[in-house]
């Protein structure tokens, strides 16, 4: 079972490789590679999308690699591949951004990316640092995990959902902010879970781990 992390330039993949392959060892869960070729994503058994910076730069990344994006949407619509969207990455799976321009997302999952509007004025954006996570729902990736538990966020813009049923957590920072999202195959996590410590890397071998 090989877990493909996905390498298009939109940030250091270095923490986020070396968690996943930790945790790939610790539960016997295949290995773990870094690429942007479309023929060893078609060939994966689980696929990771992470992200740094604005959506449309993002965006224009990944689709600007030949045939990467196709192969991407190839395995995760037809073949069902299991899919982990972190931080853009997850950005990426609505339908809509609306960072500095309007851009279609995957819209694997309804909803728009907006920028976070705290009720108190007084919270700094872009949301930066440790929060609390309010558990939703059930999903096999969140396993373990409760209400309460600490993950490390750097954002300037959230996803609002437009079924509430693909809405799995969230973190309030003046009003709800959404923290994880999940339909059929498909997750996302909007903070980093290779730098949310104890809780981030259970996600991690959950994710490793889930049949879905």
């Amino acid at each position: 079972m090989t877990t493909v992390l996905i390498d298009y330039d939109s940030g250091n993949l270095h923490s986020a490789q070396k968690a996943f392959e930790r945790m790939a060892r610790e539960t016997d869960a295949g290995p773990v590679i870094v690429t942007d070729d479309p023929d060893a994503v078609a060939r994966a058994d689980r696929i990771v999308l992470p992200g740094d910076g604005a959506f449309p730069h993002c965006r224009g990344a990944l689709f600007g690699r030949k045939d990467l994006a196709q192969a991407i949407q190839e395995a995760v619509e037809r073949r069902g591949v299991p899919f982990l969207g972190i931080c853009v990455g997850m950005q990426m799976l609505a339908t809509t951004g609306h960072e500095y321009e309007e851009v279609s997302g995957l819209d694997w999952i309804g909803g728009d990316i907006r920028r976070i509007a705290p009720a108190d004025p007084a919270l700094k954006i872009p949301h930066m640092g440790w929060n609390d996570l309010v558990i939703d729902r059930p999903h096999p990736v969140l396993a373990g995990l409760s209400t309460g538990d600490h993950a490390y966020f750097v954002h300037s813009y959230a996803m609002q959902v437009a079924d509430p049923a693909d809405l799995l957590a969230h973190v309030d920072y003046g009003g709800a902010v959404t923290a994880v999202v999940g339909r059929d195959t498909v997750v996302g996590t909007q903070f980093h879970p290779e730098k949310s410590q104890a809780a981030g890397l259970r996600l991690i071998a959950n994710f490793l781990n889930w049949r879905p």
